[in-house]
């Protein structure tokens, strides 16, 4: 019979309750000892026939006892701490401290363990105790419900849990036990599920610390974030302010655990001591976080302060595996070597803490090389406060919240530019400087470099000659020394190590065109003692040749000889080419508006010639004819708008616009031929829509690609009939007593658009008085409007007529709302 066969049921023979808790569990336990020595596959028989039920009740029961355990186990410490202080505030030996913290217990109506962290929280007086007494002011109102009176609860109060976190906190070995221990004491009981410690880098990165809630994976993946990275950790840094995040999905901002709880809550909260930050504590919530009571949120920067007492005492070393060591905090003997090794002023700056609170830095030492603002010497400077010394730093400059910002964060301040003011017998003296501030471990490297005026102005100086190409000199004539500065070699294209060149040789250098104006600027100079200035073109060695200008005046001596000459050259290369351009640029554009301009006048000759702007009335029997032109505003726009009115030999009155596409000498020029043609072919007798075919062939074949619009029209005096055609044109308006209306239209492509086009014709009957309005787009047409409308507007302008048909014709120029600024051309028939 195999092992499982012969083994029994564990739950024969006993009742259900017995099954779950009683002496067979305990037989059970006692014997676990003999079963751990049996064999991998003896367990896994035993295990395959006792009940699955049985199992977990026994295991929830041992989690239960071991939770219990360590609950008991951190009253335990603490309530022994209580004992110790009673021991040394009473004077009294541990087992009358006992006794005593039983009777006051008894006194109080509460647990132990809650009057040992009030007796705690007395004798600490530090930040957590603030936040353990608020709690326990709101726990004494529920005790009852709080804790029991063995202080062996489960649900102990916040005051208690805070101090649990503390003490475990302090006995962690590294900073992951205290995230562990933060998590378990303080955090989970406020709803969170996670918490993260970081630590910053000497360079602004952030380092993982420790973690607790976040998988391995997770954890490694965060475990170093580099500078520059924007997180909920780091803005909290850069604010040093905490923090409270209600949804981490809203603010965009990457950190630890964001796929597990992305709309999470976060808190994150600097975590500093003694006014330096060490890093920060983030906490978080598995859903959205609503605004939490001032108790919770002095809770967690008291939980953050206990973690920069960690990350001040330990040390992060990278390697194969994050290993923490304890942190060894360089002395300022270190940074002092460093000071004095430096070629410019240096201080050593060390912390200067009043009741934990960062106030002041002291000055621990200055270098050799150390120069004040005021002119003081070093002595009275180093070992002085920096406020003292230095009163106006906490002032406009903002010199002393910037240290106290990188004493904080440890960021450093690159150098810049700022005013530095000593405070000498009540009188400010300043100077300006570039301030470089560093922190090293435990205290902060201030650097100056103070400028010096002279060497400022002769920079600048030196800028100055760069920027406009400008090299001085100076040439003593007694002794033949001269001097040169850096930009003048660079002039002329010559080594720094070779030697300048004197003034009387300067034709040897020079343009042989030149030579005229060089000597005249020599003799004013040398000779006639006076200063004067000469354009020339230098030839360098390097064969190129340069435009330059000298200007150079002599200095004389007390007996008025001349000893030394001095000036400068400047390179005005640039402004020669470009003067010569403009020059060149302006010859082409006179030209080309000249060109521009005969071209208008030649096109408007034409234009007139063929169009004049005013006619004389047409005398034709029955009819009373008028015309206008209006040219277009512009002259460069002169258009292809033209009109014709003439009595044929057989009588009938020929009557027609056009307008040609485009503007200009082509425009204008087409036009000419088109109207010119019509005229021609007017006189064979043909009706408008033969007429309009002919022109459509001259202007698809004669004329390139010239389009246009046309209306013609044959009016006959002896019937007062109209015959007339169109070709893409608008229709006449045909004006009678107080209606205006727009003759039908019939069909008419425009001229030049295909080879073969056939153009309806159509008749209208005429009566006395009617007038007829034929014209261009050039009168109605507008940007902002359609056709239509402006239809619409032209028959509502000519209903109300003026007495006589010229004071019609020109109202309709003066009140047109056209704005295409294009030509206008309007032929007026009125019947008598």
């Amino acid at each position: 019979m195999s092992r499982t066969e012969q083994c029994p049921d564990p739950a024969e023979g006993r009742s259900p309750d017995e099954s779950a808790e009683g002496p067979a569990d305990e037989t059970a336990d006692e014997s676990g000892d003999e079963s751990a020595d049996e064999s991998s596959e003896d367990s896994a028989a035993l295990l395959a026939t006792y009940p699955v039920g049985r199992l977990a009740a026994t295991v929830e029961r041992l989690r239960r006892e071991v939770r219990a355990a360590q609950v008991e186990a951190d009253g335990r410490a603490l309530i022994e701490l209580a004992k110790g202080i009673l021991v040394e505030r009473l004077g009294c030996g541990p087992a009358q401290a006992a006794r005593q913290l039983a009777e006051l217990t008894e006194q109080a109506g509460v647990s132990t363990l809650e009057l040992a962290v009030e007796v705690i929280n007395q004798a600490a007086r530090d930040r957590l105790s603030e936040v353990a007494d608020a709690f326990l002011t709101a726990a004494k109102s529920t005790a009852a419900a709080a804790a029991t009176g063995d202080g062996s609860s489960n649900a102990h109060s916040p005051a208690v849990r805070m101090r649990e976190a503390e003490s475990g906190a302090l006995a962690a070995p590294d900073t992951q036990a205290v995230a562990d221990s933060l998590l378990q004491h303080a955090l989970t009981p406020l709803g969170a599920v996670a918490v993260a410690i970081w630590t910053v880098r000497s360079d602004g990165s952030l380092t993982l610390a420790g973690s607790a809630g976040f998988s391995p994976a997770e954890a490694g993946r965060w475990y170093h974030v580099p500078p520059g990275v924007v997180t909920v950790a780091r803005t909290s840094l850069s604010e040093r302010a905490g923090q409270w995040i209600g949804s981490l999905a809203e603010t965009g901002l990457p950190s630890i655990g964001q796929h597990q709880y992305p709309d999470g809550g976060r808190a994150a909260v600097p975590a500093g001591t003694g006014g330096r930050i060490h890093g920060a504590l983030e906490i978080v919530w598995p859903s959205r976080l609503e605004p939490q009571p001032p108790q919770v949120v002095r809770q967690v920067e008291a939980l953050a302060e206990l973690c920069a007492r960690t990350l001040e005492t330990y040390a992060f070393v990278h390697g194969d595996e994050a290993l923490r060591e304890p942190r060894v905090v360089p002395d300022a003997t270190e940074l002092v070597d460093l000071a004095d090794g430096l070629h410019d002023p240096a201080l050593v700056l060390v912390p200067y803490l009043d009741g934990g609170q960062l106030v002041d830095f002291h000055i621990h030492h200055v270098n050799s090389r150390f120069l004040d603002p005021a002119g003081r010497p070093r002595g009275l400077v180093n070992g002085a406060m920096l406020l003292e010394a230095y009163p106006m730093a906490a002032g406009e400059s903002d010199l002393f919240q910037r240290i106290e910002r990188v004493y904080a964060t440890g960021e450093p301040f690159r150098a810049q530019r700022m005013n530095l003011t000593a405070l000498v017998d009540q009188v400010p003296l300043s100077a300006v400087a570039e301030i470089s501030i560093s922190r090293h471990a435990n205290s902060v490297l201030l650097i100056w470099r103070i400028e010096d005026e002279t060497a400022r102005l002769a920079s600048v100086l030196q800028h100055a000659q760069r920027l406009g190409r400008i090299g001085g000199f100076e040439e003593n004539l007694l002794t033949g020394e001269i001097t040169w500065n850096t930009q003048l070699f660079t002039l002329y294209g010559r080594s720094p190590s070779s030697a300048p060149v004197p003034l009387e040789e300067l034709p040897v250098h020079a343009h042989p065109d030149d030579a005229v104006a060089i000597g005249r600027f020599l003799r004013t100079v040398l000779h006639h003692r006076r200063p004067a200035s000469a354009s020339f073109r230098l030839r360098r060695p390097d064969e190129v040749t340069r435009h330059i200008r000298v200007v150079a005046e002599p200095v004389l001596d007390t007996d008025g000889r001349l000893f030394v000459v001095r000036g400068a050259y400047q390179d005005i290369s640039a402004q020669h080419w470009t003067e010569v351009a403009l020059a060149a640029t302006r010859v082409q554009l006179a030209h080309t508006e000249q060109q521009a301009t005969e071209r208008s006048r030649l096109t408007l000759q034409l234009q007139h010639a063929i169009m004049p702007p005013t006619q004389d009335p047409l005398r034709a029997p029955g009819i009373d004819v008028a015309v206008r032109y209006r040219p277009a505003e512009t002259e460069h726009l002169v258009g292809g708008d033209w009109y014709d009115a003439v009595v044929l030999p057989s009588g009938l009155v020929l009557l027609c616009v056009g307008d040609v596409a485009g503007h200009g000498m082509e425009a204008a020029t087409s036009m000419v031929v088109l109207r010119n043609a019509l005229r021609g072919l007017a006189v064979t007798g043909a009706g408008p829509g033969q007429l309009l075919t002919w022109l459509n062939s001259v202007a698809h074949h004669l004329t390139g690609t010239v389009t246009a619009t046309a209306v013609c029209g044959l009016y006959d005096p002896q019937n007062r009939t109209l015959r007339w055609a169109r070709a893409g044109h608008l229709p006449p308006v045909l004006v009678r007593e107080t209606g205006a209306t727009s003759l039908p239209l019939v069909k008419g492509l425009l001229l030049g658009a295909a080879p073969q086009v056939t153009y309806e014709e159509d008749e209208v009957q005429l009566a006395v008085d009617d007038t007829l309005l034929m014209y261009t787009d050039g009168l109605i047409e507008r940007r902002d409007r359609s056709m239509e409308e402006s239809m619409t507007q032209l028959l509502t302008m000519v209903r109300t007529a003026p007495s006589t048909l010229d004071q019609q014709l020109d109202r309709l120029l003066t009140y047109s709302r056209s704005d295409t600024d294009d030509d206008t051309c309007i032929i007026g028939i009125r019947v008598s």
